[in-house]
């Protein structure tokens, strides 16, 4: 049976590609918010309609990425989320939370300097690791067994 993997958190850097490029050998299906920033912040006034008021346009894009969110987090066996080092992702933290409620398993990944910010959502993982490299070998224990060479 396929491992359904949500890819959460961080959207500036390519760690997501090198976790699928890393596991392409494996049965996995993986999933992931839309990482286009631009498109995931306008999503909601190019589909509703302009507001005046930014705060309000991203309400509306913010409510739209939650469906897809909601519905990966909840269809996925395994839940990676990244917290990168420049940005604070509040919605990284709120996808762990999510996903925590639901029973999902759960990989957190973080450079070292943020675990202490990070130790609640740490807490509720089932591994915290730096790299994606760490998480491949991750998925490749759980599918296969197998420790890295």
């Amino acid at each position: 049976m396929t491992l359904q993997v949500y890819l959460a958190g961080e959207i500036h850097s390519d760690w997501r590609n090198e976790i699928i490029n890393g596991a392409r050998d494996l049965d996995i299906a993986f999933s992931a918010p839309v990482t286009d920033h631009a498109a995931s912040d306008d999503c909601g006034v190019a589909i509703m309609g302009p507001e005046e008021e930014d705060f309000w346009a991203d309400h509306k894009g913010a409510k739209l990425n939650a469906i897809r969110t909601r519905r990966d987090i909840a269809r996925a066996d395994l839940v990676v989320v990244r917290f990168g080092e420049r940005y604070r992702q509040w919605n990284a933290a709120f996808d762990a939370g999510y996903a925590s409620a639901l029973g999902k398993a759960i990989v957190v990944m973080h450079p070292p300097e943020h675990g202490h910010a990070l130790k609640e959502v740490d807490a509720a993982a089932l591994a915290v690791v730096e790299h994606p490299a760490q998480v491949v070998q991750i998925l490749t224990y759980v599918l296969e067994g197998t420790l890295p060479r």
